[in-house]
């Protein structure tokens, strides 16, 4: 017979012998025991003599509901943003962020993202924000629609000097917008040959003579009109004429008590005007103005004002100003690092030159009348643009402050920069590239000027001394 074929064990149940009385007593006893304990429990309690805390388990029962809460809400944010319809046009994606006060672009964001971005926080500020956005933007403009300048009748002296602006600023207008036309009309290989003779003479420009100018530090040097004087003007209180370019003196022009801060002949000087006429003006520190000829010293004094001048005459020299201005425009400029733009013609400030660190010490026009090259306190050489209203460049020039920018005169194809490092630089214009480092003065150079035939380049020094470099 085989294993196979045997039949299986069957397990019987276990008999358990005698009495469960004892047993039956024993589990008895247990719970007797636990429920007078259960009940003794419950009446010192009952009693406040025990205090039962949850401890931890409410704060963790807190903090799940918070949890649950913070759940339910982003459920019904997106629900919310699932619900917005929000434009394609990434245009207007970037209106509808700058109206809600958003930044309109993200580091590395794309159009998508930047729709989930503004659907996301319409989501939680609501549509109506948008709508109201939108409403307050139409209500400003037609609250400016509604503004209107209000003119009232001005004295007689004002319109004579509106309609003097009028008939000396327009035919020059005429004349720069011709010249330009010309200058366009020129064929591109003529020009850059031109500009090319321009910058290797500029390259070749040397010290031609020096000349100790006083027994103070010199702080400005104006060329005459017709290139053969040049005047110094010094803080001992003395102004020199020099002739040009054997730097002999000429005449002495005693008469402020202290240091003076500029001098500038009259546009006219030299050329139109006699020699017994006003042909220059000086300022000094103490706000002192004082006009002289030619042959004789001091014809007339104002006083009345503080601090140095920045500029004396006019363009036309029809007015004694002091601040600089180019036809119609007028430039006011200061130690706030700022520099504002005014028309004469409205009486309002057209353009604010902002972009200096630091207080601005000197400013000249470009000859193209739209360009203009301000020298800070910040080492640089901003040039602007009129036209646009904007800062078209910054020259890092120098290692100090700068104290003078020139253009050239007639074409204004180059830019001259002096600083308190001691040198002076001329620059490309356009591009503005460094074409030249005049270096000689043991002193800052406080002062520079460029004649107007073209020839000579003057500068003054803190050395008591000044320049005159020319072109070999």
């Amino acid at each position: 017979m085989s294993d196979e074929d045997e039949a299986p064990v069957v397990k019987k149940a276990r008999i358990f012998y005698g009495s469960l009385e004892e047993k039956e007593k024993e589990r008895l006893r247990r719970e007797g025991i636990s429920a007078a304990a259960r009940d003794a429990v419950k009446a010192g309690i009952e009693a406040g003599n025990i205090n039962i805390s949850s401890g931890e388990s409410m704060e963790m029962e807190e903090r799940v509901s918070e949890r649950q809460a913070e759940v339910l809400a982003e459920f019904e944010r997106r629900k919310r943003a699932r619900q917005i319809t929000v434009s394609t046009d990434d245009v207007e994606v970037k209106a509808c962020l700058r109206a809600l006060g958003e930044p309109i672009t993200l580091f590395g964001e794309g159009p998508a993202e930047r729709r989930e971005r503004l659907r996301n926080i319409l989501s939680v500020v609501g549509p109506d924000a948008l709508k109201k956005s939108k409403k307050e933007d139409e209500k400003a403009k037609r609250t400016h629609e509604y503004q209107q300048t209000w003119y009232h009748e001005g004295p007689s002296f004002l319109k004579e000097a509106r309609v003097w602006l009028a008939k000396y600023s327009l035919p020059r207008a005429v004349e720069r917008l011709d010249a330009a036309r010309a200058h366009k009309e020129i064929p591109e290989s003529t020009r850059t040959v031109k500009q090319q003779e321009l910058h290797k003479a500029l390259r070749n420009v040397n010290n031609f003579c020096s000349q100790i100018g006083d027994d103070r530090p010199i702080s400005h040097c104006q060329f005459s009109p017709n290139s053969k004087l040049l005047v110094t003007a010094s803080w001992s209180g003395l102004c020199k004429l020099w002739k040009v370019p054997d730097c002999t003196l000429v005449r002495t022009l005693r008469g402020h008590n202290t240091n003076v801060g500029a001098i500038s002949f009259h546009p006219q000087a030299t050329l139109t005007l006699e020699e017994s006429d006003v042909n220059m003006a000086s300022c000094a520190v103490d706000g002192s103005v004082k006009l002289w000829s030619l042959d004789r010293c001091v014809l007339f004094k104002i006083s009345g004002g503080s601090g140095g001048l920045a500029s004396l005459w006019a363009v036309s020299g029809h007015n004694l100003l002091f601040f600089h201005i180019f036809n119609r425009i007028i430039i006011f400029f200061g130690l706030d690092a700022f520099a504002r733009v005014w028309d004469l013609r409205t009486g309002r400030c057209i353009m604010f030159l902002e972009g200096h660190h630091k207080e601005i010490y000197s400013i000249n026009f470009s000859p193209n009348g739209f360009h203009v090259a301000t020298g800070s306190g910040d080492n640089t050489c901003k040039v602007w643009d009129l036209r646009q209203r904007r800062c078209m460049y910054t020259i890092p020039a120098h290692e100090n402050l700068v104290s003078s920018v020139k253009f050239q005169p007639n074409d204004g194809h180059f830019l001259l920069t002096g600083a308190y490092d001691n040198i002076a630089k001329v620059w490309t214009h356009p591009g503005w590239s460094p074409l030249k480092t005049l270096a000689g003065h043991e002193g800052k150079v406080m002062g520079l000027d460029l004649s107007p035939d073209g020839q000579l380049i003057a500068t003054c020094s803190y050395d008591r001394t000044f320049k005159l470099w020319m072109s070999e």
